[in-house]
């Protein structure tokens, strides 16, 4: 099952979600409920929700990109190690996912918020485990298994 601790450090979210910790636990349950794959292991990440100040910070930080953006992953593990990882271990923590409030904060009403933050946490998610879109078969595996997860949170 996947745990998502989620820590907000930046007051303007609650303007949108009325407490983003139980919300993200919310659609995460949608999730495990429909993902047998992981039932029996314990698989924990944080997600921040943080504004561009905060971002652009770490995103010059760790890749060295003075820009502010929409998401960032930091993956613990690549996709191979991970694999290996889950057949060993019950417990697996896997990594940091950001979000950048005012990148998603113009949408004109919550409803299209949270569909953006959606995408964006589980984009994020599935980062963590070790897809990615660099080339474009990469891409439309990775957009496969967002589709997929984004599909459980209606």
């Amino acid at each position: 099952m996947i745990r998502i601790n989620t820590i907000s450090n930046n007051k303007a979210w609650y303007r949108y979600i009325k407490n983003p910790y139980d919300y993200i636990e919310n659609k995460v349950e949608k999730i495990n409920c429909k993902l047998n794959k992981y039932k029996k292991k314990k698989i924990f990440c944080t997600l921040l929700l943080s504004g561009s100040n905060e971002i652009k910070r770490l995103n010059k930080k760790f890749r060295n990109k003075n820009i502010t953006t929409d998401v960032l992953s930091f993956p613990f593990y690549n996709k191979k190690v991970l694999k290996n990882k889950l057949k060993k271990e019950n417990e697996i923590y896997i990594g940091d996912i950001i979000i950048n409030f005012n990148k998603i904060k113009n949408k004109n009403n919550k409803i299209s918020f949270k569909n953006e933050l959606n995408k964006l946490w589980v984009h994020g998610l599935v980062h963590l485990f070790g897809y990615d879109h660099k080339k474009d078969k990469d891409y439309y595996k990775m957009r496969k298994m967002e589709k997929k997860l984004l599909s459980h949170l209606s």
